[in-house]
């Protein structure tokens, strides 16, 4: 699947509010869709980028053999969903904005793996 079909894919799920592409060695977004007022894509990829970086940091310290599936953050009304991209040699993640109320959890989860499957870059 290409990065726009992906993107729509993403778009989807129940309560999704927005969705990136991001490359986490420059912080930049490789596609986005969605957003708007409430929730500039740019400065979450840029932020979440961060938040991707400092974990595999403190995974390198403390010395684990392993790597991040996800990442979520719980927002009051939100839910931001990180994924990792095993298939692209460890340097691009998926981000996923969810409205807590209408979104499903699990199902984002599920639908983020898929679509990471799926997703060539």
């Amino acid at each position: 699947m290409n990065l726009e079909t992906a993107l729509k894919e993403a778009m989807t799920v129940d309560g999704a509010i927005g969705v990136a592409v991001v490359d986490y060695e420059s912080g930049m977004s490789l596609g986005t869709l969605g957003g708007g007022q409430g929730l500039d894509l740019d400065v979450a990829a840029a932020g979440n980028t961060e938040v991707v970086r400092a974990k595999n940091r403190t995974l390198a310290t403390l010395q684990m053999n392993d790597t991040v599936e996800d990442i979520l953050i719980t927002l009051g009304q939100q839910y931001h969903l990180i994924r990792p991209m095993a298939s692209s040699s460890g340097s691009l993640f998926l981000y996923l904005a969810l409205d807590r109320g209408r979104g499903n959890l699990a199902l984002a989860r599920h639908a983020l793996k898929r679509i990471e499957a799926e997703l060539e870059v």
